[in-house]
């Protein structure tokens, strides 16, 4: 069996990484992150374009850097829920204090983003972080509470099985 501590500081070890490397991609100067940026949304182009063809690139670039906000956040707020579920916090505090964190991270994110060369801090964005937080908060939960109630099934043996299936067949009927 796996020890409980481990999994505690493995969760928060991965809330830790996932927020350093927000922090990392929030340091970049506009012009690394926006070359990042073009890149992804090349790649989108090329895979959108077979189905339709999508001629406003500044406008794909632009959805592709929101989006981003949104899934990494996304993200962060499956592993903070995680964490704190699986260092013993329950119910809707959980879900709570999940996303509380997630947004004081986004505004400190943003805030961050104001002394970065090129960069600025933006309430929309921080509006996009926490849709995607609540988003991934909402999902995790939903499956902690699908998980919480699934029972390991009994063994049943073969030979009582049909007993239950159709009762007694010794019974007098009448």
């Amino acid at each position: 069996m796996i020890d409980i501590k481990i999994v505690k500081v493995l969760s928060w070890g991965i809330v830790i990484f996932w927020m350093l490397f927000i922090f990392y991609l929030s340091q970049q100067p506009a012009h690394v992150s926006n070359g990042l940026s073009k890149n992804v949304t090349e790649q989108v182009n090329k895979i959108v374009e077979v189905v339709t063809p999508w001629e406003d690139a500044k406008q794909a670039n632009h959805v592709v850097r929101k989006n981003a906000h949104f899934i990494i956040f996304f993200f962060l707020g499956i592993f903070v829920f995680t964490a704190l579920k699986m260092s013993g916090m329950k119910g809707f505090l959980s879900i709570v204090l999940a996303f509380f964190l997630c947004m004081a991270y986004a505004v400190a994110d943003e805030y961050h983003q104001l002394f970065v060369d090129g960069r600025g801090g933006q309430v929309k964005d921080v509006l996009i972080d926490c849709a995607g937080a609540a988003c991934g908060i909402t999902i995790a939960s939903i499956i902690s509470f699908i998980g919480k109630g699934r029972k390991p099934r009994a063994k049943q043996t073969r030979e009582k099985e049909p007993m239950k299936r159709f009762g007694n067949m010794n019974k007098n009927v009448e």
